[in-house]
């Protein structure tokens, strides 16, 4: 079973930079952020997401504690790290919506957690994943979380083309302004 979640991990996280790649790559068939939000969009983006989430806490309880890392790191490092990911995460859903979260035309947000990142979510789920990591202590939660992040840190190179073309002048006056990561 914990070979199947491995397998399952590492190949949802391997299909989701190779579109992110595609979509950096060749931009004219882009496949994040989609170019139309349609019925499936949910779908497409959020089971892989909260797919690699559950296999990342699946492998963490299954190992958890394999590694030598000391309680004091794994609980005062990890759990805040986890706690503050998810307060910055669902906070920006919360002000963006679903959909807009999810790929859906918006508005181009400057304000909140962006006057720090222009990728405050993306930084909040490395946290979230990081502190998993760390607190799980456990070493095949690592790996995979390790693909997790790799993903989380290539998706904005994929979607600031589109918002550039979404947003034009006022796009690339933020992001003069405000770092890509922080």
């Amino acid at each position: 079973m914990q070979s199947l979640l491995i397998t399952l991990g590492l190949g949802v996280a391997a299909m989701t930079l190779a579109a992110i790649l595609w979509s950096i790559a060749f931009p004219a068939t882009r496949i994040w952020p989609p170019k139309c939000y349609t019925a499936l969009t949910p779908f497409l983006v959020w089971v892989p997401t909260f797919t690699l989430f559950g296999v990342l806490i699946l492998l963490g309880v299954w190992g958890w504690a394999d590694l030598a890392i000391p309680s004091w790191v794994r609980f005062g490092v990890g759990l805040p790290l986890i706690l503050l990911g998810n307060i910055v995460v669902w906070m920006e859903v919360s002000y963006f919506g679903v959909p807009q979260t999810g790929g859906a035309k918006g508005t181009l947000r400057t304000e909140g957690m962006y006057r720090y990142s222009r990728n405050p979510q993306y930084m909040a789920d490395i946290g979230i994943v990081s502190g998993w990591m760390i607190l799980s202590a456990a070493p095949w939660a690592m790996v995979v979380g390790l693909a997790g992040i790799a993903v989380l840190i290539a998706a904005p190179f994929s979607e600031e083309p589109w918002l550039k073309d979404q947003y034009g002048s006022a796009f690339e006056q933020y992001a003069t302004r405000v770092g890509r990561f922080f």
